[in-house]
């Protein structure tokens, strides 16, 4: 497979500054410090999204446009939801923006929800979890910081995350954000979906 090409072509910080919805979205969402910066930045390879050492710092829903081998879509970064030192204002401020978001018709294909591979699913996820579900939206689910697992538990972590209920359109990819072969395995199923909503009729 080709690399994609990408371009951030807007940053919104609120619902006046979303742009108008003229290609399909991915809607990449997950946890403060779930590595959602770095797993974009890997996907994409380059360095476009801003990694930051302090979590909860991104307050803004970033999107980029990207080509990958005639498809045209757009990755959407949504802010990192969950952290502890976030105050009550700035939790209800996270749920605005992204009801706004979620709320204004836009061309969702799907969401792609980051779990942390050493923790699985948490209560903040859960609940973004039935949030989605409500609103009747596709849902992959990667994990992140694979790395952090050693080889012999993986298989086995793996397997207890999905004896708890995760839904997912494709089996759960599990990632550390630096490998090229998971990266391309991520790629890969990403392109399947849009190609099978395509068929579908719904993008």
């Amino acid at each position: 497979m080709c690399a994609w090409k990408s371009e951030l072509y807007c940053t919104a910080f609120n619902k006046q500054q979303l742009p108008p919805s003229n290609r399909p979205e991915i809607v990449f969402v997950g946890r403060s410090n779930v590595g959602k910066s770095t797993l974009i930045n890997a996907l994409l390879a380059r360095k476009i999204a801003k990694v930051s050492s302090s979590p909860g710092k991104t307050r803004s829903i970033n999107f980029y446009n990207v080509e990958a081998e005639g498809r045209l879509f757009s990755l959407v970064d949504i802010p990192g939801y969950g952290y502890a030192a976030r105050g009550h204002g700035e939790r209800q401020a996270w749920w605005k923006l992204i009801d706004d978001y979620f709320g204004s018709g836009r061309n969702i294909s799907f969401v792609v929800h980051l779990i942390d591979f050493r923790h699985g699913p948490l209560p903040n996820d859960c609940d973004l979890t039935k949030w989605l579900d409500v609103k009747g939206l596709l849902r992959l689910v990667v994990f992140t910081k694979g790395d952090k697992i050693s080889p012999g538990r993986r298989n086995g972590l793996y397997q207890q995350y999905m004896r708890s209920g995760i839904v997912s359109v494709l089996p759960p990819f599990v990632t550390s954000g630096v490998d090229d072969q998971e990266m391309e395995a991520l790629r890969r199923g990403i392109t399947e979906i849009l190609d099978e909503l395509g068929r579908m009729g719904d993008i």
